[in-house]
């Protein structure tokens, strides 16, 4: 299941053991902190917390042992173990019969951070497996959306996919503009208006803007949104290397051999951001694109040296963007 579905999964009911597994940290914590919270009381007495890379082979057993511990004056006892990636064969010969066969006075959380080499965890029938990777937009909107109905504030299916555009989709950051845009709506209506009011647009956000302007010719929302940059702690230095950075981004996203999964994890972008890339890098053009990184290169580089001033560079660099 996804993060979103685990607040409704819960009111069913205790499952034995939860695989807690994603790049999300946000979903983790969140995710873990809501099944403590459900089946957990008296942690000093029925919470114990594992190590999962220190144990291998018959080491295993010593999970098992304390699965099978009672809980004391309580239903549930709650294990935590962190980073927990079996082999095949120290599942099938230490972990199998016992997961299969579940005390029911006890919740296993298992907690990691990646998938990696050995069993499948979740695909194990027994293990209930709650999905923390980064989420796209439609999820992030849907989390904020649902976030904010909960507390009694109506928004806007607009404003709910501004707020995940303007954070990136990073829920530790959504979380925070969620929760400010909750305390200022309260009873009342979230707009797109309100977002683009209340929220700090990521920098990595404002870049992607900045060269969607170039795209489009749009000279004047290209300087506003330099500006502004420049007034948030970034130099005429950083915004061209920002720009060499993202025009190196357009430009391996329409000339990699890879598959669009590929590309994204090596761009480290969700589906929803490599699709906007290569739709920018289309607009301007792999030739253009190559223009426009060689000569912001050559600015650095002269400003670098001393032979240009910070604010001759970017001026310039402005002048090649838009006349080439």
């Amino acid at each position: 299941m996804k993060f979103i579905q685990l607040k409704d999964d819960l009111k069913e009911g205790a499952r034995s053991i939860y695989l807690i597994e994603g790049d999300d940290a946000y979903f983790r914590s969140k995710a873990e902190e809501q099944i403590k919270t459900a089946f957990l009381t008296m942690p000093e007495l029925n919470y114990s917390v594992f190590d999962g890379s220190q144990y291998r082979g018959a080491a295993l057993g010593d999970i098992v042992s304390a699965a099978a511990a009672f809980p004391f004056m309580a239903e549930k006892r709650v294990i935590k173990v962190v980073e927990l990636y079996p082999t095949e064969s120290d599942y099938d010969k230490y972990l199998k019969e016992a997961f299969e066969s579940f005390p029911p006075t006890t919740v296993l959380i298992i907690v990691n951070s990646q998938g990696k080499k050995g069993v499948d965890l979740k695909r194990k029938k027994c293990v209930t497996y709650i999905d923390c990777n980064k989420s796209d937009r439609e999820t992030v909107a849907k989390w904020a959306y649902i976030t904010m109905k909960r507390a009694g504030v109506s928004s806007s299916v607009e404003a709910c996919e501004a707020v995940a555009d303007y954070c990136l989709c990073d829920m530790a950051r959504v979380s925070k503009e969620v929760e400010k845009l909750t305390e200022y709506g309260k009873g009342g209506m979230i707009t797109k208006s309100d977002v683009d009011e209340l929220v700090y647009k990521d920098a990595d956000y404002r870049i992607y803007q900045m060269t969607g302007a170039v795209a489009r010719r749009d000279m004047a929302t290209f300087t506003e949104i330099c500006n502004d940059l420049l007034t948030r702690g970034y130099d005429e230095n950083a915004v061209i290397a920002s720009l060499v950075n993202y025009f190196k981004n357009l430009l391996t996203s329409v000339t990699s051999g890879l598959s669009d999964k590929e590309l994204a994890a090596a761009l480290k972008m969700n589906d929803y951001a490599l699709g906007k890339t290569k739709q920018q890098a289309k607009a301007i053009g792999k030739d253009r694109l190559i223009v426009f990184i060689n000569s912001l290169y050559s600015l650095a580089s002269q400003f670098k040296s001393g032979r240009i001033t910070a604010d001759g560079a970017l001026e310039t660099a402005i002048a090649h963007v838009f006349f080439d």
